[in-house]
């Protein structure tokens, strides 16, 4: 007899040799029906795999991130067996399961696909589907790999098998077709039920473009027809939504290719936009009792080669920059850090004057991939709202807390309600991955275990997943779409204030290293302004849009009573505009709608004679007349309603 652990805790005694799927069935006939995949002692295994060991059991359903990912994964052998079919002689690389859907990497030869051939090749995916073919994975010695890919001709896969060794090298058939494969299988081909191919796109063997190139085939396939009716309409949606094009229709930004790929330029309602997201997370800061500082956007070579950072970043930041002066080198700086840690050491401390915490809006830059850059959320110059935190051991879990209370302050002011906090803990197994003591580690990942616990977060524990210098906690948060976003970061740091030799004298007068916490709420202004455009769809809270409200006259003889009411809008600190163009209401107010005016107020001849405006919200609610002191403070009271007061 073996027993099996429970996520729940729960231990159940089988039989040696019982299978996941019989252990699902157990518990429930309706747990075995959905159950997808599962993972055993942390290592993920089929649905048929025979449990011989005690151990613990994880099952997946549709509804996990783990079964949509075998889900995917297993769509990906049909893909490639159908193109297979379909294409006969094509040389199969790699097929992997993403964040949505798959894809699989192809060398065609000769043969050309389109997304004209996408029908075809559905309609075969299915076929194959409908076969209800199990999926059945074995062990093959590494010379039998090696023969059946080089009777395929295959030297894609060849490579990969010779850097396996016997005993790590798998193979999964399904029907006719075999491929090689590490594993995270569902049971068969018939759960897959709907299937669409995305797009085909270049990519290199292996991401090197001194490689082949070969064809990217992009898929995505769901349970149920009804789901993939859903996804492409959410997909539609999110186009309407692309920051990109609301960014361009707004005038919030540009791109210029005489300024250079990924180095966006702000243009005035943009830059107001920042600007009152900079002050919104200033005002915060202040009141935490940060300082800010200003660092220059290059520094000496040394200096991040110092940090580990040119080791890290150096392939992927801009060229040295050489000066007349022989061995004297520049970097445009891929992290603020380094230069916080240059002006902490600008002084002597005390413990006394600890917390010191240096925040800074700094421009960063990185040689990103031209292939890679994406609008606002891949870019090769962005403005971090970083700060960097140096305090004792016995500081770091308030200090820790106090940061959590700023990131929820700012996404409760945004509407950003649904996320979940990731701890990040290093690998108990493999420390030499590491720096610093064990002691450290363990008081910074119980900080932050304790700090997430007592702030009510929803959170979950990733191990294996910390920076190599320290624990981390990131937030990860829903959008509108129900997309996911790495969104605000909190890192403990004891490695840079060891570089840096950064240190200040304790109450027994010796000297002692400071913990460092870095912290961007934001992560940096572009890519969250891009993810906040998607969120709202360009609806963005009424405290941070560019302008609040637009007044409209029924005609031109009212201009001078729409001045008037301009100014007391401005008087109450609303940010309005003013449209007197003898142009129809009607096209005023779509053009006001286009550009997501919040409100509306439309003057004639009866609202010049009582002082009041006709207010109308965006999306086409009529408020009624109103004067303009009583419109004011229904601004006010929505405002209150969102921006919430930060509590030190």
């Amino acid at each position: 007899m073996i027993k099996i652990t429970l996520p729940d805790g729960s231990i159940k005694e089988f039989e040696s040799g019982v299978s996941v799927l019989d252990v699902a069935k157990s518990i429930s006939e309706g747990l075995a029906r959905n159950v997808l995949s599962a993972s055993f002692n942390g290592k993920t295994v089929e649905t048929k795999t025979q449990l011989t060991t005690d151990g613990s059991l994880v099952l997946y359903t549709w509804n996990d991130e783990q079964g949509k990912k075998a889900f995917w994964h297993s769509s990906s052998h049909i893909m490639a067996q159908a193109i297979q079919e379909l294409y006969p002689g094509v040389k199969l690389t790699i097929g992997p399961a993403i964040e949505n859907g798959f894809y699989y990497d192809i060398d065609f030869g000769d043969q050309k696909i389109s997304d004209n051939d996408f029908k075809k090749i559905e309609d075969k995916m299915l076929e194959i589907a409908r076969g209800k073919h199990e999926f059945s994975l074995r062990e093959v010695s590494k010379s039998e790999a090696l023969d059946f890919y080089k009777q395929e001709n295959n030297p894609f896969k060849v490579e990969l098998i010779e850097n396996l060794e016997d005993g790590d090298i798998t193979f999964c058939d399904h029907d006719s077709f075999t491929d090689l494969c590490r594993g995270g299988h569902i049971p068969n081909t018939g759960i897959v039920k709907a299937v669409k191919l995305m797009s085909v796109a270049g990519a290199y063997w292996r991401g090197n473009e001194n490689n082949p190139q070969l064809t990217r085939v992009y898929g995505i396939s769901f349970p149920k027809q009804k789901d993939l009716k859903e996804y492409l309409e959410l997909l539609e949606e999110a186009k309407k939504r692309d920051h990109r094009k609301l960014g361009k229709e707004l005038q919030l930004f540009t791109f210029s290719q005489k300024v250079g790929q990924g180095l966006p330029l702000w243009l005035p309602k943009g830059a107001a936009l920042r600007e009152r997201l900079e002050n919104f997370l200033k005002k915060a800061q202040k009141k935490a009792g940060y300082e800010m500082v200003v660092s220059p956007h290059i520094g000496q070579k040394e200096l991040y080669v110092t940090s580990g950072h040119y080791a890290k970043y150096g392939e992927d930041s801009f060229q040295p920059i050489k000066t007349p002066n022989e061995d004297e080198e520049f970097l445009l700086k891929p992290m603020n850090c380094p230069h916080h840690c240059e002006m902490y050491n600008a002084n002597a401390w005390s413990y006394r004057d600890l917390p010191k915490r240096f925040a800074e809006f700094g421009t960063v830059y990185r040689y990103e991939q031209s292939g890679e850059l994406h609008g606002l959320t891949r870019v090769r110059g962005f403005t971090q709202d970083d700060a960097h935190i140096f305090c004792t051991p016995d500081q770091l879990d308030d200090e820790f807390k106090k940061v959590i209370d700023l990131v929820l302050y700012v996404f409760g002011s945004l509407g950003f309600e649904n996320f979940t906090a990731q701890v990040s803990l290093r690998d108990p197994e493999n420390k030499e991955k590491y720096i610093g003591a064990d002691e450290n580690w363990e008081k910074a990942e119980n900080a932050i275990i304790n700090a997430a616990k007592e702030k009510g977060l929803n959170y979950v524990i990733e191990t294996g997943e910390a920076a190599f210098y320290g624990p981390k906690l990131d937030f990860m948060v829903k959008d509108a779409l129900g997309r996911s976003w790495q969104l605000g970061t909190i890192q403990v740091d004891y490695n840079l204030p060891e570089r840096f030799d950064l240190t200040y004298k304790g109450s027994d007068n010796e000297l002692h290293r400071p913990v460092m916490i870095h912290r961007a709420p934001f992560g940096s202004m572009e890519r969250f302004v891009a993810i906040l455009l998607e969120h709202t769809g360009g609806n963005f809270p009424l405290w941070l849009m560019p302008e609040q409200a637009i007044v409209l006259s029924l005609s031109e003889k009212y201009e001078n009573y729409t001045q008037k009411v301009l100014k007391l809008l401005e008087n109450h600190e609303i940010r309005a505009l003013v449209d007197n163009r003898s142009e129809t209401m009607g096209k005023k107010i779509r053009e006001a709608e286009v550009n997501k005016l919040p409100y509306m107020l439309i003057v004639g001849e009866q609202e010049e004679k009582d002082g009041t405006v006709s207010v109308r919200k965006h999306g086409g609610e009529d408020l009624g007349a109103m004067r303009v002191n009583a419109f004011a403070e229904l601004l006010q009271k929505e405002i209150k309603s969102t921006l919430k007061t930060f509590e030190v």
